[in-house]
């Protein structure tokens, strides 16, 4: 069924259904808003793309999606992907191969493609993730410590900690109490109070302490100037048949992992409000969401687990609530702009560094080594490896290609019936 949840659940809103759906998505808009300029900052982009993609592709997803309650936009599961394709496409790549990701999401949808989630093999998803993960954290400690890395410093994990510990003379101890203030208060306030938007609350304070102190801390103006106060008018980057050809699979992997984390968010938000998706109409509002996203010169999007969580837990209920999250990030933009020039790269970095530890899941890590079978735990720590060391497109290729081979084989389908041809 291609139907949006949001048809199916605006007949039954009342006053007070709608009231609480627009309460959560001002909540969940002050979560998004640091999260979505930290994850265009670590991608290699200008950190407005990242309010774009939060505006333009969590209003389409909230509009023609099936959950009820998924809320979209830039994630960290893209940040390995995009900083891979725009420094060897340049940005106008990444916005060619969102769209086409987009258009493969689009037909995805239409041929129901939101049911082969389950061919996908669990040790392969958290493999990647962890991964992902790890990648994220080390990319985000020379901000958090206030290390300055040569120019042109590659994202690759063998290179990158060398360069680091080159300019370990460039620490800054200013830099390092700003990112770990973020991080505390980031921890102590989402357990003090799991349901305040406690993000942004952390990076303001600390970046306030920047401001008043005058700390000698790099900031969001200092380093990219100021930020637009409207979007963009949409444009389409430059098609050719070899361009396609070159960015087809980056645009796949792209498609991939918006599928995967998109249909894996709604699965969560239907055990805490007890409902069901519709796994293909959420596949083809990620398509839709992504071709938007790109024309309005955005990112990559897909459903978010932590604000779709977020969402929940405020009272939201209905797509309206995505749709108000949207509505109050644009607000912000137009009217706000100047002020997220005060925010620390430190504390960036260290909401970066948080939400990358939580993306890993380390309740999961000692169930994943003592229990399931040997050849599970041995896909899911080469697929990790891979993602680190090798490259994303090699990794999730070798994980699905050795994990549908694995359930193969736990099936007892028998050897063919081959004989050697007769030469």
């Amino acid at each position: 069924m291609l139907t949006p949840k949001l048809l199916t659940t605006l007949p039954q809103s009342t006053p007070k259904s709608v009231f609480a759906d627009f309460i959560a998505g001002v909540t969940v808009a002050m979560v998004a808003l640091p999260l979505s300029l930290a994850i265009a900052i670590a991608s290699g982009a200008a950190p407005e793309t990242g309010l774009v993609t939060a505006i333009v592709a969590g209003f389409l997803i909230s509009l023609f999606g099936g959950s009820r309650v998924q809320i979209g936009g830039p994630t960290g599961a893209f940040i390995v992907v995009v900083h891979g394709v725009i420094a060897t496409h340049g940005f106008d790549g990444l916005v060619l191969a969102t769209l086409m990701a987009g258009v493969i999401l689009v037909i995805g949808g239409f041929l129901k493609a939101g049911n082969l989630i389950a061919l996908v093999p669990e040790p392969v998803i958290n493999g990647f993730t962890i991964g992902i993960a790890a990648i994220i954290a080390l990319s985000q400690l020379p901000d958090a410590m206030g290390m300055t890395l040569p120019e042109g410093t590659p994202a690759d994990a063998l290179e990158r900690i060398p360069a680091m510990w080159d300019a370990r003379s460039t620490v800054s101890l200013a830099s390092i109490a700003i990112g770990l203030g973020a991080i505390v208060l980031i921890v102590a306030l989402r357990r003090l109070f799991p349901r305040f938007p406690g993000l942004i609350v952390a990076v303001g304070i600390v970046s306030a302490a920047v401001a008043v102190f005058a700390l000698p801390v790099d900031t969001l103006f200092g380093r990219f100037g100021a930020l637009p106060d409207r979007l963009p008018l949409p444009r389409l980057p430059d098609i050719t048949a070899a361009r396609l050809v070159e960015l087809l699979p980056s645009a796949l992997i792209i498609a991939f992992l918006a599928g995967i984390e998109s249909l894996l968010s709604a699965m969560v938000a239907d055990r805490m409000v007890a409902g069901r998706h519709r796994p293909n109409a959420e596949i083809l509002a990620q398509g839709l969401a992504n071709i938007g996203s790109s024309l309005m010169g955005g990112l990559p999007a897909t459903g978010a687990i932590a604000r779709t969580a977020t969402n929940v837990r405020a009272g939201g209920r209905t797509p309206l609530a995505g749709i108000f999250h949207a509505a109050v990030i644009l607000g912000v933009m137009m009217l706000a702009a100047p002020m997220a020039g005060y925010l620390a790269m430190p504390a960036l970095a260290g909401l970066l560094l948080v939400t990358a530890w939580n993306m890993s899941e380390p309740q999961h890590w000692r169930g994943y080594l003592t229990t399931g079978r040997v050849s599970d735990r041995v896909l899911l720590v080469l697929t990790m490896v891979l993602t680190v060391l090798a490259d994303l497109t090699v990794a999730i290729g070798v994980g699905v290609a050795l994990g549908l081979a694995l359930r193969l084989s736990r099936r007892g389908v028998p050897p063919a019936d081959w004989t050697p041809p007769d030469r």
